[in-house]
C-alpha cells in the first residue's frame, strides 16, 4: 500500500518539543491545507455540519530505523523509565509510524480547515480526514490501562514582565504540562522550543516553570 498525503498540518509547533502529547488537551488552532489533488470544494460537502473531526496522520520527524521496530517503549506517562507494549501505548515510534487525533472543527475557510486541539508539528501530512462521531467513537465508561485520565498540570508557568498578552493562554496550557522529556527534569538546565517562529526558553525549579526569553 501506498499513501499520499491528501494535507498537510500548518501550525505553531515547527519541532516534536513542546508539542501537547495527546490532542486535544491545548487549544492550540492550526490549519489543515489539501494538496492540489485534493483541493476540491465538494470533497468539503456537509463537512460543516461536524464539531470534530479524526485526523490520520504520519509521524514524518521520527528517525529513520531502516524497518527496524521493538516491541516495548517508554511511555511519558510513567516517567519514561517503565517499558510497555508498543499496541498499548501510542507512542510514536511504531512499525508503521501512523497516527491518530480528534480535533475540533472550528470553521471551513475556503478550501482550508480551520482545527484547534491537533498535537501535531507544523508540516505534517494527512492521510485521511474522517468525522467524529459521538454515538459510534466515546465510551467514557471505557477502561484504561496504566492511563489514569487526563493529565494534571504539573508546573505553575512564570512569564517576565513584558510578555505578549495574546500568546500566554496557550503557553501556558503547553508548558504547565511539563514539555520536557520524561527522563530529563534538571534544575540547571535551560530548554528551548520554537513556538510561532520564534525561539521559547525556560528553566524549571520543582513544581515552577519561568519562562526566561521568547525571540
Amino acid at each position: 500500500m501506498t499513501l499520499t498525503p491528501v494535507a498537510y498540518y500548518r501550525g505553531p509547533f515547527s519541532s516534536k518539543f513542546g508539542i501537547p502529547r495527546q490532542s486535544s488537551l491545548v487549544p492550540v488552532e492550526g490549519r489543515i491545507v489539501f494538496e492540489p489533488a485534493f483541493r476540491e470544494k465538494e470533497a468539503l460537502r456537509g463537512l460543516e455540519g461536524f464539531d470534530r473531526l479524526w485526523l490520520i496522520w504520519g509521524f514524518s520527524a521520527n528517525r529513520d530505523t531502516k524497518g527496524e521496530w521493538q516491541p516495548t517503549v517508554r511511555p511519558p506517562r510513567l516517567g519514561g523509565n517503565e517499558r510497555m507494549g508498543v499496541w498499548a501505548t501510542r507512542s510514536p515510534f511504531r512499525p508503521n509510524p501512523l497516527g491518530l487525533s480528534s480535533v475540533e472543527l472550528l470553521r471551513v475557510d475556503g478550501l482550508d480547515l480551520v482545527v484547534r486541539g491537533a498535537d501535531l508539528m507544523d508540516g505534517t501530512p494527512i492521510y485521511d480526514i474522517k468525522p467524529y462521531l459521538v454515538y459510534a467513537d466515546s465510551f467514557p465508561e471505557a477502561r484504561q490501562g496504566f492511563v489514569c485520565g487526563a493529565p494534571e498540570r504539573a508546573l505553575q508557568v512564570v512569564f517576565p514582565e513584558g510578555f505578549p498578552e495574546e500568546a500566554k493562554p496557550v503557553l501556558e496550557r503547553v508548558l504547565s504540562m511539563d514539555p520536557r522529556p520524561a527522563c530529563q527534569h534538571r534544575s540547571d538546565k535551560v530548554y528551548g522550543m520554537p513556538f510561532q517562529g520564534r525561539d521559547l526558553r525556560f528553566r524549571v525549579e520543582g513544581t515552577v516553570l519561568t519562562v526566561i526569553s521568547w525571540e
